[in-house]
């Protein structure tokens, strides 16, 4: 689905998200992932490694309903570091934008003490917005 991003007149541009995105379509609530393999294994102890396969994960879960990286109109981070996520923002965005492309919707990141699974250092939920189902049998 097309989405329009939203940028208030006279605000100082927003870099690396969006401020507000408008969509229309299915709805499809990405539930928090991590930064763990599809058979819930932590190939990386870094941050960027995992903030990597969450981004991934998303993708897969989006792309399994039909979606694509275009589709996300927000993602919500919880972070356990927030001085290793500052320090290494130039690799974030770089490893970004070698997942989800210069694609960029609303965000917003939240500094927690821990998550569920000890040795997740990011966590992240998405909210997409899809097309009309073409095909109701499939869900898609």
């Amino acid at each position: 689905m097309p989405t329009i991003t939203v940028h208030p007149e006279g605000w100082k541009p927003a870099k690396g998200y969006a401020n507000g995105m408008v969509a229309e379509g299915r709805v499809l609530f990405v539930g928090g992932q991590i930064g763990w393999t599809a058979d819930q294994v932590f190939e990386a102890q870094d941050f960027i490694g995992q903030m990597v396969q969450a981004l991934k994960n998303i993708r897969d879960v989006v792309e399994a309903a039909g979606g694509s990286v275009a589709d996300i109109v927000r993602l919500t981070w919880y972070v356990t570091d927030k001085a290793e996520y500052v320090a290494n923002q130039g690799k974030v965005g770089a490893a970004y934008r070698d997942v989800m492309g210069y694609h960029f919707p609303a965000m917003t990141m939240v500094v927690v003490s821990a998550l569920v699974e000890d040795e997740a250092k990011v966590e992240i939920e998405a909210t997409a917005v899809l097309a009309p189902l073409t095909d109701p049998e499939k869900g898609r």
